[in-house]
Parts: C-alpha cells; sequence; structure tokens
C-alpha cells in the first residue's frame, strides 16, 4: 500500500463496529485501561513498519511507536526472525549465560558512552529502575533519593516512589525519597530578571532541601532526561552539565531512567548524549527490543562488585529470545543509519512545528528532539492556562483521520518510528496540523 493511500479507513464510523464490539467485550473484564485507549478505544490487529491495522481494516500511521516502544516500526523482520529463532530452540535458560547473551552484552556496552559497563538484563522497565535504586544504595551506603515533579520511573513500591502519588499507590510515599521542581523552561519556578529561566536557582534549591529535608544521605539523583509522561517537557540545555557537576561534589550519583528516552528516540543511544554527560546509572527499555519485553540496568565500571551484591537473577530478564530481540534492534539501528535519520526528521518536525505555533494561538509551546516531540496547547499564551479539552479533542480528531499517538492531557506527545521516511512524516504533522484547526475553530 502506497503513502498515497494512507491512512486508509474503510468504515464508516471510527473506531469501527467490530473494533467496538471487541473492546467492550475486553472492558467488561479487564480494567484500568490507559488514558489514549478510553478516548479511542481501537481494537488492533496487525501492525507493519509505520502502520497499525485494526479489526474493520482500518489502517492508521503510527505515530507513537506504541508507546515509544517500536522504534524500528512494527514487525522488523530482523527482529521478528531472531526472537523466533529463539522460540524454536530455547525459550528461558534463567541466568545462564548463552552465546546471544554474551553478544548482546558486548554489543551494547560498545555502543554506550564512557565507562557504562556493568550491566543487568530485565523484563520490564519498572524492574531496571528498582535494581538502579538498589545499586545506588549499594554502592554508596547511603539510602535516601532525590527524583523531580512529574517525572514517571514505574508503578512498583519505590518506582512509583520516584514520583507523583496517587492515593491507590500509599498511603504514603516510601522513606527517604523526596521531589524536588526541575527546570522547564516553558514553566520555569525561577527566572532571571530578564525572565530567562534561571538553573542555578533550582541547585541552590537543592542544597538548601538537602540540609533541611533530608538526613543527608542521599544515595542519587533520579530523573528523566527528558520527561514522558508529563507530556515531553525538555530541560535547558545548561542544566545536566551543571546537575553533574553538583553531584560529584556532594558524591550523589546521578541516574538517568531512559526507558523512554534510549536507544536512538533522540538520535543518540542515550538522550545525555545531547548535554556531553554520562550518569553513573543508566536504565534502558522500551525501544530496546523494539516490542519484545527487554530490559537493562547499566551503570560504570567502577560499581561492578556492587552490581554483584543486588542479585541480578531473574525469571525472564536475559532470556534468549529478549537477547535476540535486543541485538536485533541495535544491529538494525547501525546497518540502517537509523540515528542520522532521526536526526533528519527532527528537522522536518522542527520547521512544520515552529510553523504550527506561529500559525495557531492555542499552540504555547512546542518542542522536538530527534523523533520525540510535545505541543503544549493553552487558552491564552499570556497566562499559560493548559487547555485540556483542546488536547483531548486534537487527539481523538487526529485518530479519527488516522494518526495513532498518545495524549497527555492539554500536551500533545508525538514519537514517530525512527525509521519513518520525511514523506510519511510530512503527512502525519498534516494531519495535526489540520486537526488543531479544526478544534481551535470549534473551542475560540
Amino acid at each position: 500500500m502506497g503513502l498515497a493511500q494512507l491512512p486508509r479507513l474503510v468504515t464508516k464510523d471510527i473506531p469501527g463496529p467490530k473494533s467496538t464490539a471487541m473492546h467492550q467485550r475486553a472492558s467488561a473484564i479487564m480494567k484500568g485501561y490507559s488514558s489514549q485507549v478510553k478516548l479511542f478505544p481501537v481494537c488492533f490487529e496487525k501492525g507493519e513498519g509505520v502502520t497499525l491495522t485494526d479489526v474493520d481494516g482500518n489502517v492508521y500511521l503510527d505515530f507513537s511507536s506504541g508507546i515509544y516502544v517500536t522504534n524500528l516500526g512494527h514487525c522488523h523482520p530482523k527482529v521478528s526472525e531472531a526472537v523466533a529463532k529463539y522460540a524454536k530452540t530455547l525459550m528461558n535458560c534463567h541466568d545462564f549465560t548463552t552465546q546471544v547473551k554474551t553478544e548482546l552484552l558486548e554489543k551494547l556496552v560498545d555502543v554506550l558512552p564512557g565507562d557504562l559497563g556493568a550491566v543487568q538484563l530485565y523484563d520490564s522497565g519498572t524492574t531496571a529502575v528498582e535494581a538502579g535504586i538498589r545499586l545506588c544504595r549499594a554502592a554508596t551506603g547511603r539510602h535516601e533519593f532525590l527524583s523531580c515533579f512529574r517525572d514517571f520511573h514505574g508503578k512498583t513500591g519505590h518506582a512509583v516512589s520516584l514520583a507523583r502519588m496517587k492515593p491507590s499507590y500509599g498511603p504514603t510515599r516510601a522513606p527517604g525519597f523526596y521531589m524536588v521542581p526541575r527546570p522547564d523552561p516553558y514553566r520555569p519556578h525561577f527566572t532571571h530578571a530578564d525572565g530567562t529561566i534561571d538553573t542555578d536557582a533550582y541547585l541552590k534549591l537543592y542544597d538548601e532541601f538537602l540540609a533541611e529535608a533530608t538526613t543527608g544521605q542521599v544515595a542519587a539523583v533520579v530523573l528523566e532526561p527528558i520527561q514522558g509522561w508529563a507530556g515531553s517537557i525538555f530541560p535547558p540545555d545548561d542544566f545536566f552539565p551543571k546537575l553533574r557537576t553538583w553531584c560529584d561534589e556532594r558524591n550523589i550519583l546521578l541516574f538517568a531512567d531512559e526507558v523512554l528516552t534510549g536507544v536512538g528516540r533522540t538520535g543518540t543511544w542515550l538522550a545525555m548524549e545531547h548535554w556531553d554527560v554520562v550518569p553513573d546509572v543508566v536504565t534502558l527499555g522500551k525501544g530496546l527490543g523494539n516490542g519484545f519485553p527487554v530490559t537493562a540496568m547499566v551503570a560504570r565500571e567502577s560499581f561492578g562488585e556492587a552490581v554483584e551484591s543486588i542479585s541480578a537473577s531473574t525469571s525472564y530478564g536475559g532470556n534468549p529470545m529478549a537477547c535476540a530481540a535486543a541485538l536485533a534492534s541495535i544491529e538494525v539501528i547501525e546497518e540502517e543509519k537509523l540515528l542520522e535519520n532521526a536526526k533528519c526528521l527532527e528537522v522536518l518536525f522542527r520547521k512544520r512545528l515552529d510553523r504550527m505555533k506561529a500559525e495557531h494561538p492555542i499552540v504555547g509551546d512546542v518542542r522536538v528532539l530527534g523523533c520525540l516531540m510535545g505541543v503544549e496547547l493553552v487558552r491564552d499564551r499570556e497566562t499559560q492556562e493548559p487547555f485540556e479539552e483542546a488536547g483531548k479533542l486534537v487527539y481523538q480528531r487526529a485518530f479519527q483521520k488516522g494518526l495513532a499517538w498518545v495524549p497527555a492531557g492539554h500536551i500533545l506527545r508525538m514519537s514517530p518510528p525512527i525509521i519513518m521516511d520525511e514523506a510519511t512524516a510530512a503527512k502525519c504533522m498534516d494531519i495535526i496540523d489540520e486537526s488543531i484547526g479544526e478544534v481551535e475553530r470549534e473551542l475560540t
């Protein structure tokens, strides 16, 4: 099917009747769907490259990579064949060494920056984060952690304590876990006299917080390089270099959760590379297996003994199928020059996003790095009041036009596969632009 035929919508109503009926059957039993499913309850049947097909035969362009997962598009042949090989030969052997695991470990250490060379493999992002927490405690002998407002790190006990708490997570945050604000250039807490963001003021607050709110036993600062769940929030360029120095001067580890941002999403293996910063601990996931559940916790080589001490073995982490998927994914990124493609797409996306901001008054802010984007919708640019209703409607309208993507309240999140070509990317942006325009005319 050529680009001219995409998206291809064949039912009068979107979602179609089969999707609606199937979702009704499933939702009678399964509870707790994500907001994107609640807003658009489609039932998918097939994925190929940058397209998704539902049970009614409607074909959508995927502008979310599942949810930051299928960086290489759906069912990339090399990844699918690698998984199938081990699904037929060796699916699991606990944490024993296999050839494919050895090759993955060597390849992973080879592409990561600096001396990140002590690896553990897991099957979910939150499990990798929990391992990172244990490592930081073992490596430092300290037990407290700082994380940032609006970060997201997973849904298990300590991982949820690193982020915004819900009543159902509690009754309270785990002891020793504290949160501080992080610099958001569009909505800053601290500014200079000229209105620009004051990064140093955040670090000064961190010092005061260490003295007044903690026991002085902070093992690590844990944060996302670019916030995903919060709506693709990018830091100012001076933040991570200054935070790296701040941590080093206080013997605090820097823990970058790159489950969402890593493995090519922003045009580099790690998003932290954009700021020339190597973290002490990093977690990888989502795009690492291109849809197959495989994640990693990686630490600097000097922490090897500490990694040994936290018990590496898992039931599923590092199984041959997972290792094959991850190894194939890394090789595809190298062979198809996809880091370079993500950077080329960034240029296109930046031009289109800047144009949207110039043409649509409800667009308050736009941001992009590689194939990771955010568009913030506001009722008024002066007050920056979030336009939640517009965000939901734009998401639904674009989906009805055949664009599968991710909502975040008033912020539109976009994370297309890094294999996408420029013509398809431009068509996706056309759909978003058109949808914003329609909603803007309806609500303002």
